[in-house]
């Protein structure tokens, strides 16, 4: 029997998940920025900034950074204007659609010599071991069908003294609030999607993904059983995000 693993609120061939997320973001790549302009109310945006201010690139030596499911580039750039000339950022994502849309935003902000855009998996970095300074992930690790390799991975990939940063949505935890929000996602997203882009079922499976998704605590605790130090998490907007941390030491 092939090992089965969830897609939204489906159940589906493990195998099959990687394609059925790509076809996702085929579809929304060109709207994407939009709609998370108009789904967050322009929150995201916060959100990613104080992400990106976590990272702090060194002021006087070189630095590495590999930004993963970070194709169009919003984490890159911060990355990069909060660095010098010796700061790479190394721009990794699955979907070439969504790396398309990061390149020519990229050329618009003359950032083309300190970015790299690669097309590869989470699950399997083209990278060799103990090569970034700072692995990133925003909005992108509950897309990867086997999270755990993904964790893994980022920790190889990162030199002794690096951290893991992932920026993710999680559970609100205030009364009242989480059902509001949870009514408005599953009621007004998909719509909204339709709306925008023409597609409905792409931002349902969107909405779905992100219920399906552990609660900050359990993210933790598989955080550190891939190994990483002093795993912990911030939430934000009242847990609806979440930052979580964890080092190589």
């Amino acid at each position: 029997m092939s090992e089965q693993t969830h897609f939204g609120f489906s159940r589906i061939d493990l195998k099959d998940k990687q394609a059925r997320v790509d076809d996702v973001f085929h579809k929304v790549a060109s709207r994407y920025d939009l709609m998370n302009d108009l789904m967050s109310a322009g929150l995201h945006r916060l959100w990613k900034d104080i992400f990106a201010s976590k990272v702090r690139p060194s002021r006087g030596a070189p630095y590495r950074c590999l930004d993963v499911a970070g194709g169009t580039g919003d984490i890159a750039f911060r990355i990069a204007e909060a660095g010098t000339p010796a700061t790479e950022i190394v721009v990794l994502d699955i979907n070439a659609d969504m790396l398309e849309v990061g390149r020519a935003r990229a050329a618009k902000r003359r950032f083309e010599a300190r970015l790299e855009f690669v097309q590869a998996n989470a699950e399997d970095l083209p990278f060799e071991d103990n090569s970034f300074d700072a692995y990133t992930i925003a909005f992108g690790i509950r897309n990867v069908p086997r999270i755990e390799r993904a964790l893994s991975e980022a920790r190889r990939v990162l030199k002794r003294g690096g951290r893991f940063l992932c920026l993710e949505f999680s559970h609100v935890d205030l009364p009242l609030f989480d059902r509001l929000y949870k009514a408005y996602s599953f009621a007004a997203i998909p719509r909204l999607g339709k709306l925008v882009t023409g597609d409905e079922e792409s931002y349902r499976y969107l909405v779905e993904s992100i219920e399906r998704f552990p609660e900050a605590e359990a993210f933790r605790q598989m955080i550190a059983r891939a190994g990483f130090d002093r795993a912990d998490f911030t939430r934000l907007t009242g847990g609806a995000v979440a930052i979580h941390s964890g080092w190589k030491l």
